[in-house]
Formats: structure tokens, sequence, C-alpha cells
């Protein structure tokens, strides 16, 4: 009875919270999990781990951990399984996950947590772009929300191109005991045999794939309207895609071994808090708050990233990496801005359409009724 009890009054408290609040505190939650993939990622590489064997292990327990909901969950939405249905998954997997996270472990090899996180703040703008390319996206010149979405998207390539091409002197190095090599963490300044301008090239085409598997969804969700089943379609064929990869690029049987706790427990965190408990999250911040209101909480997770990474291994700050930072900050929001505009507009040009028919017909049904009943009153008797 006292545990009864207890559950009812944390279920009170929790009813309690405004939903608005409960969306905050979700969404500021969900920055710092991610911001900790970055870290962890980077911790990883840092061990040695493979960078096909991470996404393996990564996409294996994602799948075990989003299977069940989606059994379940949904049965009655799900639509009979076709032939035409698997190949949409595997190219769904091909962009969304082996591409993408190919691209985005390459990427953060050569580069920095902070700066993987800057650059995916762009991902809003270049969504926009390829929907503009394919006319999914309607852009208007002549209104200011297409203008704003427009000098967003100059803003975010200007940045990525900024960050890639430009990496200017260091403008914060950590104390020299967080900054010294160790058998877990290795310093990411300056270290031999890394290709800065190779590694935002792979992050760029990290966010292209990442951009193009949420374009490609679209299509797909209007006739397969199932999201935990299609994730978990595009997971497996993603688990399978990475297995065929790893077992003609990856021979060597000890790269598949556990070597150290921390290894095991990056692999646990990308799979259990990166794939299984944020993916959860965001559905429902973007079911109840909206795709604009989940996407401005992407620079929290920049700024996180670089406290984390600053404090945990010893990132240094570069100058173009903090301008390039800034103009993709400024045009995503720019973006957003001019999304939230655009709904506004279609809103009102749907509320002008629908009204004025309706309301006409039903003014013109009623005076011809008043006429016919009663034909020597004037046309109105608003004022009468």
């Amino acid at each position: 009875m006292a545990d009864s009890g207890g559950s009812t009054s944390a279920n009170r408290m929790l009813c309690s919270v405004p939903e608005r609040l409960q969306l905050h505190m979700a969404m500021l939650a969900l920055q710092f999990g991610y911001a900790g993939f970055h870290v962890v990622s980077r911790a990883a590489l840092n061990m040695g781990i493979s960078k096909l064997v991470f996404p393996v292990y990564r996409n294996i327990i994602a799948l075990l951990l989003l299977l069940p909901f989606a059994y379940f969950l949904e049965k009655k939405e799900r639509p009979p399984i076709t032939l035409n249905f698997l190949l949409q998954f595997f190219l769904l997997a091909l962009v969304g996950i082996t591409a993408n996270q190919g691209f985005y472990l390459l990427g953060l090899d050569n580069t920095s947590p902070t700066f993987a996180s800057a650059i995916q703040n762009s991902v809003p703008a270049i969504t926009f772009l390829m929907a503009a390319i394919l006319r999914i996206e309607k852009v208007r010149l002549n209104r200011k929300d297409g203008i704003s979405k427009v000098a967003g998207t100059i803003l975010c390539v200007a940045g990525a191109s900024v960050i890639t091409l430009y990496k200017g002197p260091t403008i914060y190095s950590p104390t020299p005991p967080l900054n010294r090599p160790t058998p877990t963490f290795v310093s990411l300044g300056d270290a031999e045999g890394k290709n800065w301008t190779l590694g935002c090239l792979y992050l760029i085409g990290h966010c292209l794939s990442w951009s193009g598997w949420l374009v490609l969804q679209a299509p797909v969700l209007k006739k397969y309207p199932a999201r935990l089943s299609v994730t978990s379609y595009t997971c497996f064929f993603g688990l399978i895609q990475f297995l065929a990869i790893a077992a003609f690029a990856e021979r060597d049987p000890q790269a598949w071994m556990f070597h150290s706790g921390g290894e095991l427990f990056t692999i646990l965190y990308a799979g259990v808090v990166a794939s299984g408990i944020a993916f959860a999250v965001q559905i429902w911040c973007i079911d109840r708050g909206g795709p604009v209101f989940v996407a401005v909480y992407q620079p929290v997770q920049t700024l996180v990233v670089a406290i984390m990474a600053s404090i945990a291994l010893g990132e240094e700050f570069y100058l173009g990496g903090i301008i390039g930072a800034v103009l993709i900050i400024v045009g995503l929001y720019l973006v957003l801005w001019g999304k939230s505009q655009e709904r506004k507009f279609a809103a009102q040009e749907k509320g002008a359409i629908q009204s004025t028919p309706e309301h006409s017909n039903i003014r013109t049904s009623s005076h011809i009724k008043a006429s016919l009943t009663k034909p020597l009153l004037p046309p109105s008797t608003e004022n009468v």
C-alpha cells in the first residue's frame, strides 16, 4: 500500500508540472545525452575501437531496444510488408545509418566533438535546401519567411565552409594536466596523422546524409505510418550493411573484443542513450512541442559538448571553428524563424480560404431565404 501511495503521489507531482516545463526539461536532458554521445564516441576512438565495430554494436543494442516497442505498440498501425517497402527501408538505412554514422565517425576521428556538434547545426538548413531542390519545400522570395530561410541556409553553408577551410590560431587551451596523453584519453589538440580539412568534409557528408534521411523519410512515413517499425527496419538493414562492410574491411578478430570496461561503457552508452532513450524522448518532444521547438535546442548541445570535451578530453578551441559555429547557429535560427513564419502565413491563408466562401455562402443563403419570406426587409439586418 505504501508503494502504491508513493507512486500515486509521484504521478500527481509529475502531472502538476506544466507540460511546457516538462518539454523544456526533457529537451535539456536530451542535449546532455547527445553531448555525452559526442564525447563518448571520441573517447571510444581514442581507445582504439574500430570505426566499423563501434556502429555494429551500437545498432545491435538499438535494435534490441526498439523491436519490442515497435512490435507491441504498432500492431494496428503497421501495414503489410512488401518488397517495395523493404527496398525503401534498405535505402533509408544506406543513407541514414551507414553513410550517416560512418561519415560521422570518420569526421570525428580527424576533428573534435565540439566542431562535430557545431556542424550538425546546419542540418535543418541543408534539409530545407534539399527539400527546395526536390520541390517538396516552397520558397517564396517575396515574403520575409522565404528570405529568412534562404539567408539562414547561406549562413550555415558559409559557417561550415569556414570551419572546413580555416582552422586559425588556438584561442583556448586547457591546463597541462588535462592535455597530457593517457592510456584512456588522448589529447585532441594537434594529433599527428589527423587531417582537419578532410575531417570537416566527412562531417559535411554526415550532415548531407542525415538531411537526406530526413527528406526521404517523409514519403515513406505517409505510406507506412508506423514510425517505430520504420526505425527498426532501418536499423536492421543498417546493421546488415555495416556487417557486410566489416566482413571485408575489418578482419582482425581482436577488433571485436572488449579490452576494457571503458570500451564496453562507450558502446552501451551509444546504443542505450543515443539510439534508445534519446529517440523515445525526441519522438515525444516532437509530438508535443513540434519539430521547430526540438531543433531550437540543438545549439545548447554544442555548448555542453564544448564544456564536456574541454574537461574530459582536453580539447582545444580554434578561431575558425568558433567563427564557423556562430555563423551556423545564426543561420539555424534564421531558418527556424522562417519556418515558423511560413506556418503562420499558411494558417492565415487556410483560414481565409475556408472562412470566406463559407461565410459568403451562409450570408447568401440567409439573404435569399429572408427575401423570400420577408421581401420588404433590407438585404442586411445586422445593424437593425
